[in-house]
């Protein structure tokens, strides 16, 4: 075998949360392209979800923890460990939304946004961490927004709980800065996910538009490029933290957003 076809992540094991679809599933299809086996965790086609992984040459498997149940969380890493003896690579993007003004924000949806989309990395994190630590190596890639960076009208739970993303993985880049051990944000920008798609379809609703128009419209306001990110150009950079060209990438918060925070 010649050094170009060994496989970066060979022989290492990622979890990657919210995983059965959309960005989730990008960035576990690009890290077993790499060689990690999977540990996937969401719902909807899990099972397609797992042959997919599975296609690229590797092991994966499924864990359906709730993410906003910690003991589910702690469960799922120790399921990680008993199938494959450890966790290498930890990355959180467990994610929801919902979207209204602050004073009609209904509170169980503001407790659970913060549950999955924030909380839920910290629980992650505080199990794999001193694992990835005894090991001497690992990554955590925490799956933040271009909402961790700015705001926008009517998302304020998503936006706090991803603003408190990017906080909480510079606190546990600098708590691992002397270890093998790197913490970093993707902070994507507009991906065509069914969250997204949604929202294209109030824009259309809302203002009579088509389909078409209605994407042109929110891609429009936010994202220069008008292009949507892809979820296999945000696994590439999942991988990219992965490698060892990434050893002293750490706290950083890198945005994949066709130049939104440009601006």
């Amino acid at each position: 075998m010649t050094s170009s076809t060994v496989k970066p992540l060979a022989g290492k094991t990622a979890i990657v949360t919210g995983s059965t679809s959309g960005i989730g599933l990008g960035i576990a299809s690009a890290l077993a392209a790499a060689g990690a086996n999977l540990v996937l965790n969401g719902f909807g086609d899990v099972s397609g979800a797992v042959a997919q992984i599975e296609a690229l040459g590797v092991a994966a498997v499924h864990h359906g923890a709730d993410m906003s149940k910690p003991a589910e969380i702690e469960a799922m890493v120790a399921f990680a460990i008993d199938r494959f003896g450890a966790v290498d690579v930890l990355v959180n993007n467990a994610g929801i939304q919902h979207v209204a003004s602050i004073d009609e924000f209904p509170v169980e949806k503001w407790d659970a946004i913060i549950a999955i989309n924030l909380s839920s990395a910290f629980h992650a994190m505080r199990v794999a961490l001193p694992l990835m630590r005894e090991r001497g190596w690992g990554r955590v890639i925490n799956i933040a927004s271009v909402h961790g960076l700015v705001g926008s009208a009517g998302k304020s739970a998503y936006v706090a709980a991803k603003h408190g993303i990017i906080g909480l993985t510079k606190v546990a880049a600098l708590e691992n800065a002397r270890t093998g051990v790197t913490v970093n944000a993707i902070c994507p920008g507009f991906v065509l996910t069914p969250l997204v798609q949604k929202q294209i379809d109030d824009v259309a609703h809302r203002d009579s538009i088509s389909s078409d128009a209605a994407r042109s419209k929110l891609l429009g306001e936010k994202q220069p490029s008008e292009q949507f990110v892809t979820p296999e150009q945000i696994g590439k950079l999942a991988v990219f933290l992965c490698s060892d060209g990434a050893d002293e990438i750490r706290g950083a918060s890198m945005q994949i957003d066709g130049g939104w925070t440009a601006q």
